[in-house]
């Protein structure tokens, strides 16, 4: 066996156990995406501009986006199909793009974002008395922590999140750098075939 068919054979591997741990991660982001949309039904009257913006759907998509992914990645690395491997890239550069547009978005606009959401808040408290789902919704998010206890937890725990994002950035910019290395590995294979 060639030196550059071992190489290939050990990204291949790399490839698949990686794509296999980051569609079993999309599982897990999609199954508690499913837990939330039934435990936040009781959050759902209340009124957001982008009521679909829910952390429930939130995770339900990045769940299946990872999940569909994954698959690719595992499929392509164990076929060794250029296509695949290319199309794993192509999503998983996009998703990367994205986030970063996203953390970005979110760093330079917090503060408008909160005044924001603060506000949209305080609007639907004046339909309390008429609306029995908006009524229930409201004495719901009461009795857990309050706007301002949620956003303290995130200000607490912000330096977790932060050490989570870097690692998920680490992982997603390793499964760029080894799918398209083994997509060239595949391509220098076969023109040496040819």
């Amino acid at each position: 066996m060639s030196a550059s068919r071992r190489c290939l054979c050990c990204v291949k591997y790399l490839m698949f156990v990686f794509n296999l741990i980051f569609w079993l991660g999309g599982c897990g982001l999609f199954g508690v995406g499913v837990w939330l949309s039934f435990t936040q039904s009781e959050f759902s009257s209340l009124p957001l501009s982008f009521p679909s913006l829910s952390a429930a759907n939130l995770l339900l998509v990045a769940g299946g986006v990872t999940m569909v992914t994954g698959f690719l990645g595992c499929l392509g690395a164990l076929k060794e199909q250029r296509c695949l491997l290319m199309t794993f890239f192509v999503i998983l550069l996009l998703l990367v793009l994205t986030e970063v547009t996203l953390t970005l978005v979110l760093h330079i606009f917090h503060k408008e974002l909160d005044t924001k959401a603060q506000d949209e808040l305080k609007e639907g408290m004046k339909n309390y008395m008429t609306d029995e789902g908006l009524k229930k919704s409201w004495d719901n998010v009461q009795k857990m922590p309050c706007y301002q206890k949620a956003r303290q937890w995130l200000l607490d725990n912000i330096l977790s999140v932060l050490v989570f994002g870097v690692c998920i950035g680490i992982v997603q910019i390793l499964a760029l750098i080894f799918s398209l290395l083994m997509y060239c590995q595949i391509l220098r294979a076969e023109k040496y075939l040819d």
